[in-house]
């Protein structure tokens, strides 16, 4: 899968984790989800004192949309008509434009 639209990756995800992700349930994916942004926390603040790993900082990106993506996944959420209605349709937060 190369350069996969977030719905493509949205399914990508689905195929291959949903049966593990739906049976831990929410509660607990939103627990992994959060050591994987407190892990992509400590990758960029290791660049911003400049012993960064470029290909770790990219590693934990990844990670995050993952669990991110397994959260949309199992509480029903489609992330790309999610993202459009946002900041396509509705013009994105409040005092951004």
């Amino acid at each position: 899968m190369h350069n996969p639209t977030l719905s493509d990756f949205q399914e990508f995800i689905r195929e291959r984790y949903h049966q593990t992700d739906a049976a831990r349930g929410p509660a607990r994916t939103f627990l992994w989800f959060m050591e994987e942004i407190g892990e992509l926390s400590e990758a960029i603040a290791l660049r911003e004192r400049g012993d960064g790993d470029a290909s770790n900082l990219r590693e934990e990106f990844a990670d995050v949309l993952a669990w991110l993506a397994t959260l949309a996944n199992i509480t029903g959420v489609d992330l790309a008509e999610a993202v459009h209605e946002k900041y396509v349709v509705d013009g994105g937060p409040a005092g951004t434009k």
